[in-house]
């Protein structure tokens, strides 16, 4: 049986989720400058098919390489990692 995301897997963060089934994940990569040594960081946003829409943004992700859904998506949602923990402040005001 052949694995899907034969060709890659990558973690990043859900930084919109607005689209139905699609989540836009922002991908940080790090990498060394090949002449001057110095470590370089660069970042590049995946649309990723969410097939039951549970990603929010502030997500922690992992994508996964599949066959193209759509002009744009060529990734899909494998696994929820961390979810973005929501603090709610009271109104403690004096006044």
């Amino acid at each position: 049986m052949v694995d899907r995301g034969l060709l890659g897997k990558k973690e990043g963060i859900v930084v919109s989720a607005k689209m139905n089934k699609t989540a836009v994940v922002e991908v940080e990569r790090l990498y060394i400058h090949k002449l001057y040594g110095k470590a370089i960081k660069t970042t590049k946003k995946f649309s990723a098919h969410d097939e039951d829409n549970k990603c929010s943004v502030g997500d922690k992700v992992i994508i996964a390489s599949t066959k193209p859904i759509s002009k744009t998506k060529n990734w899909r949602v494998e696994k929820i990692i961390g979810k973005k923990r929501i603090i709610k402040e009271d109104d403690t005001s004096t006044n």
